[in-house]
């Protein structure tokens, strides 16, 4: 008979073996080129350039704060440690898209009462800490390989700087993605003042890392209320120095200008707004006749609408509810709520899987799209006892109820996909009887006094910026948008844009999408003479009419 023992001993001899033979192997990686078919001068592409305004209603209604909540004073230093949530929606939609390296950091000392010098002997910043800046470029750098487009554009037009004299103030999520594209508006003449459009978005080393190359970034993860419009100001206001360029997400930052400094905001030169709570403010800016400066919708563009809302969520989706819940789709049964684009996006993810998933709607077209698409559209009443998961993406306010919350079934789990943290009624979840329980980083039990316990993601925030990361290629696209609309603006000679809102341009939407296809090795065919002009096109675009829906 063989021996157990010595048995054990030789495998467990063979496995440290093994265990000390392994190697780790590191992939290197290279920067795709752009096709030479894309290729035009920055003049060209702005004479190419027709915007028309519109005034298409806006379907989400995005309820305003009150002026009187969010204006009525200037941030104090009081209570600025606190994390409560902003007082403006679109700055609490989501947490940060990456863990950061300063995370775990036991120093809670605020920002604002450090002092900390850059490595140039600067000083106009307020970030969490200027010595993680190393860690930060390694994370521009890896979301560089996969912008390429981005890059491209910056190196074909890095010599005609086409935004020499351009003073821009932003105010987006601060990540590596987004630090690619402010490097992209320096290198083309721009100086750049950042803050965060979220309390908990900014990735510190990321904000760390800009600063070292002279951006004043005022930004860092955490952040309080009071800090958070403190930001903003130190970006607006500052001896020696006037933006007339605004780059904004969400329209905190274009508001707080047009309350607070009048004189400045009337000589802005142009306005880039890329989501739905920063459009609609424009929009009713614009229909009341207060709107003094022309301003860019980028949140309606094909590349933003098509790309960055369905693609993104298609793969972002997964990978939140996985990283936070380690749950399995397959005969799951879940409902979304909305089948827009973010919509469709999640619902084939979800399918694809082997969920179950049902889909609610109040446009009947997007129903049927729904009901062609092999989903049945149901009221969220005559499911809400049966669904595993519910997923919220419709932009509105109060889809889901208390009322619903109360009925859900044990286990169930709760999140939202949508730009604003209103779909979920969160604030009706915090009272003495139900228990909340943090399980980990923005997952949450909230426990009923039976015992039933509902997994809560994010507190009703953005889950693919709260609890997982988007793909790097999809905000290159977004990205290349936003700064062409800025070159565009900027360029634009006077009286070609008036004191109104603008969709973008269709060439630009094109140009933005030939500049990515070089990635695929995709190769676009060329109309011939005859066939342009039997259809009545350019040859080099536009292909589409404003009209068209892709």
């Amino acid at each position: 008979m063989s021996d157990p023992t010595g048995e054990a001993k030789l495998e467990l001899k063979q496995a440290s073996k093994e265990a000390k033979e392994s190697e780790n192997v590191a992939e290197k990686y290279s920067a795709m080129t752009v096709s030479k078919n894309s290729e035009m001068t920055m003049g060209e592409l702005s004479s190419a350039f027709s915007a028309v305004p519109t005034h298409k209603p806006v379907k989400k209604q995005i309820q305003f704060v009150e002026d009187k909540q969010e204006f009525s004073r200037f941030p104090t230093k009081t209570g600025r440690r606190s994390l409560s949530r902003s007082i403006s929606q679109s700055s609490t939609d989501s947490y940060s898209s990456a863990a950061s390296y300063t995370d775990s950091s036991d120093d809670e000392t605020s920002p604002r009462d450090k002092t900390q010098v850059n490595s140039k002997g600067g000083t106009d910043f307020c970030v969490k800490n200027i010595k993680q800046a190393e860690f930060g470029r390694r994370e521009i750098e890896i979301a560089e390989q996969d912008m390429s487009a981005l890059i491209s554009l910056r190196k074909r037009a890095q010599s005609e700087k086409p935004l020499a004299g351009a003073k821009i103030v932003g105010c987006t999520h601060i990540t590596a993605q987004t630090a690619v594209l402010i490097e992209t508006l320096v290198a083309l003449g721009a100086q750049c003042r950042w803050t965060a459009c979220n309390i908990y978005s900014t990735q510190n080393e990321v904000a760390a890392a800009l600063t070292e190359t002279g951006v004043a970034v005022f930004a860092w993860k955490g952040e309080s209320e009071d800090d958070f419009w403190w930001c903003i100001d130190r970006c607006v206001t500052t001896e020696g120095w006037q933006p007339n360029m605004i780059l904004d997400d969400g329209g905190d930052l274009t508001h707080w200008m047009y309350k607070k400094y009048p004189n400045v905001f009337k000589k802005i030169r142009g306005i880039v707004e890329e989501s739905v709570t920063g459009v609609h403010r424009l929009y009713q800016l614009s229909k009341a006749g207060k709107l003094c400066v022309p301003a860019m919708n980028v949140n309606d563009s094909v590349t933003k609408q098509k790309f960055d809302n369905l693609y993104c969520c298609r793969e972002s989706i997964l990978d939140g509810l996985k990283r936070t819940t380690d749950v399995m789709f397959g005969g799951k049964q879940v409902v979304v709520c909305g089948y827009g684009e973010v919509g469709k996006g999640c619902c084939a993810a979800l399918k694809a899987l082997g969920a179950i998933v049902y889909v609610t709607e109040i446009d009947p077209i997007c129903a049927l799209q729904a009901c062609m698409d092999g989903f049945r559209v149901v009221k969220l009443n005559e499911v809400i006892r049966l669904v595993d998961i519910i997923i919220t993406c419709t932009g509105n306010k109060n889809v889901v109820t208390r009322d619903q919350l109360d009925r859900m079934k044990n286990g169930s789990i709760v999140c939202n996909m949508g730009h604003s943290n209103t779909e979920i009624d969160v604030a009706s979840l915090r009272t003495p009887e139900l228990t909340w329980e943090r399980v980990r980083s923005q997952v949450d039990h909230v426990i009923w006094p039976d015992g039933k316990r509902v997994i809560l993601l994010a507190e009703g925030r953005l889950l693919n910026l709260s609890c997982s990361t988007v793909p790097t290629f999809v905000l290159s696209i977004t990205a290349t948008t936003q700064a062409l609309a800025l070159i565009e603006l900027y360029n634009a000679p006077e009286g070609r844009y008036k004191q109104d809102v603008y969709l973008l341009p269709k060439k630009m939407d094109e140009y933005v999408a030939s500049l990515h296809l070089a990635t695929f090795d995709a190769h676009l065919t060329e109309l011939s003479d005859e066939q342009a002009k039997y259809l009545g096109l350019n040859k080099n675009g536009p292909f589409k009419p404003n009209y068209y829906r892709y």
